[in-house]
């Protein structure tokens, strides 16, 4: 069975806030837009997991395809993301998570991730090998991700089967560029020399 990709855009933006860091505009696009786009452009089933609050966000991806979830509990953490997308999705199948806030990625990135072995969990790293994003979820793991609480996402599950686990490296630091400030966007801008 291919790879699912689950998109979590479901945080609350705190650290953007008034602002929210997944409206911010790459290439004249919305972050979530363009984030919907280049995983619908793989070709897999795509999933996008949404919190019930956010209706901009929600306007953001109106008509693209690809299937959404609403996150009941998105205040409480991105594991309640995690484990919402989760259950719409087939359970043999290995699950492409994909972080919506990382504005360098490219459909060839999660393509990349997509395609290795899905018996181990596949990791994005940057060209230097710091891990990053997306990651392949290989079936197998389903029940220790459905145990996990709060935000600390899938990390301590990595930490736990390092001799599962693999990384790819992907184009510079693609698979790390997460803008959280809006000082992280105003310096990523003035690199791009906006």
């Amino acid at each position: 069975m291919p790879p699912h990709i689950l998109i979590l855009a479901a945080g609350a933006s705190a650290r953007m806030a008034p602002r929210d860091k997944l409206l911010e505009l790459v290439d004249g696009e919305p972050l979530v837009t363009r984030s919907l786009r280049i995983a619908l452009a793989t070709g897999l089933p795509v999933t996008l997991a949404l919190p019930p609050d956010r209706p901009a966000r929600w306007q953001s991806v109106a008509g693209m395809g690809g299937a959404r979830v609403t996150v009941a509990r998105a205040q409480d953490g991105m594991a309640e993301s995690l484990k919402a997308g989760l259950a719409a999705l087939p359970r043999e199948a290995p699950v492409l998570l994909m972080l919506a806030d990382l504005p360098e990625l490219e459909t060839a990135d999660l393509l990349a991730v997509a395609g290795a072995d899905p018996a181990f969990i596949q990791r994005g790293a940057t060209e230097e090998g710091q891990p990053g994003h997306p990651v392949l979820l290989p079936a197998w793991l389903r029940p220790e991700l459905y145990r996990l609480s709060g935000d600390e996402g899938a990390r301590s599950l990595f930490r736990r089967h390092t001799d599962r686990l693999r990384l790819i490296a992907l184009p510079g630091t693609r698979a790390l560029t997460d803008l959280d400030t809006p000082e992280d966007w105003a310096r990523w801008r003035a690199l791009r020399g906006e």
